[in-house]
């Protein structure tokens, strides 16, 4: 199920979701600190965490699938937001260098499409970074948030999805161990809440977050497999004599 993209801007508008916005922010940052002279692509909703990159990428794009909806971003300057299909990204092969896929793994009812698309569009010393919401974490079971909705993960589940469709996981990190909840006073002790879930309980962190690279040799591997077809020969057969030549 995707989030509308009116409910996922209020909640990033939201105490809550600035909270959530900083928070996996960092964590995203802990694996991508440089991506000067790069192209950036954000795919879902990706912009809460790509403003940041705007004044050091080389380019960056924001692509948001069509059951979600679009927003014009940024606020100044030229629109950089797109609607697309999830499995038809308008991109020309090996692209693009960096991948935030944010609030649409979780949500794709085309997985594989949506991964494939991704390969394809990054270059081969590209990166992918998927956000997602943590299978053993609060967030996941509140709908107090988009990380709410959809399908959540394991960080071991993302990294065999990942490797399936051609990805080599690269990295992992965690983030948000504040508990969903709107109270002023649990908010403003976020940062605590971060350092003690990090380093006591990191199993039940609020969101997973996976890096993974291209992995070419397996993908071609895969795809020869799945085109192959058997071959099967056909025995000879007799030809029937006519009636005609019988009676003769």
């Amino acid at each position: 199920m995707w989030a509308d993209i009116i409910d996922l801007h209020e909640f990033y508008e939201s105490d809550l979701g600035q909270v959530a916005r900083h928070m996996v922010r960092r964590g995203i940052r802990k694996l991508w600190p440089d991506v000067k002279g790069k192209t950036v692509l954000g795919v879902g909703y990706a912009t809460p965490y790509l403003r940041h990159y705007r004044s050091e990428a080389d380019r960056v794009l924001a692509f948001m699938p069509a059951p979600q909806g679009v927003m014009a971003w940024p606020d100044e300057g030229p629109n950089a937001a797109a609607l697309v299909e999830e499995n038809a990204l308008p991109l020309p092969d090996a692209s693009v260098d960096r991948v935030l896929l944010v609030h649409g793994l979780e949500s794709s009812q085309a997985q594989r499409g949506l991964l494939e698309e991704i390969w394809r569009v990054m270059a081969g010393d590209g990166r992918l970074l998927v956000v997602a919401p943590n299978r053993r974490g609060v967030w996941a079971r509140s709908d107090r948030s988009p990380f709410g909705l959809g399908h959540p993960f394991s960080q071991n589940e993302l990294s065999r999805l990942l490797r399936h469709h051609g990805f080599t996981p690269t990295a992992r990190e965690r983030a948000l161990f504040v508990p969903p909840l709107r109270s002023r006073t649990l908010l403003h002790s976020a940062a605590a809440w971060e350092r003690i879930g990090a380093q006591w309980c990191p199993r039940f962190s609020g969101i997973v977050l996976a890096e993974a690279g291209k992995q070419i040799w397996a993908v071609n591997a895969r795809r020869a497999e799945e085109t192959r077809r058997p071959f099967v020969a056909k025995m000879p057969q007799a030809v029937p004599t006519p009636r005609s030549e019988v009676t003769d």
